[in-house]
């Protein structure tokens, strides 16, 4: 599966940013998606993740109550509603899929296929 994350952008300290996840491929609905961020000199990070029919979520303690992770199989597309953005959630975020579909998974080891990122700033 090939994936392509995009909405990033840059955007004032309380507000709010949507990233889309577009995937390739029949089988999208197979698999669970994660959102990961990942800034200079830092470690890839997990943010969210949901299982193949949307119905299992999980967030790092970080995003949770401001970001919301969802999908659309009908369209092939994970998203990632972003509020009350903080200039800490300043990252490249990358959308990837892990053929483990029922559990979200945390570890980006678990994730087979990754896309090219998108950049999200924060300015105070």
């Amino acid at each position: 599966v090939q994936l392509q994350a995009s909405g990033g952008g840059l955007v004032q300290a309380g507000g709010s940013l949507r990233l889309s996840c577009a995937a390739s491929g029949r089988t999208f609905s197979s698999y669970g998606m994660g959102w990961f961020r990942q800034g200079p000199g830092k470690e890839r990070e997990f943010v969210a993740a949901i299982s193949w029919s949307g119905a299992g979520t999980y967030y790092a303690e970080s995003v949770k109550g401001r970001f919301t992770i969802s999908r659309d199989n009908a369209k092939n597309a994970v998203y990632l509603q972003m509020n009350s953005l903080k200039p800490e959630d300043t990252d490249v975020y990358y959308c990837a899929a892990d053929r483990e579909a029922f559990v979200p998974r945390t570890h980006e080891g678990a994730y087979a296929y990754w896309g090219r990122g998108t950049q999200v700033t924060v300015s105070s």
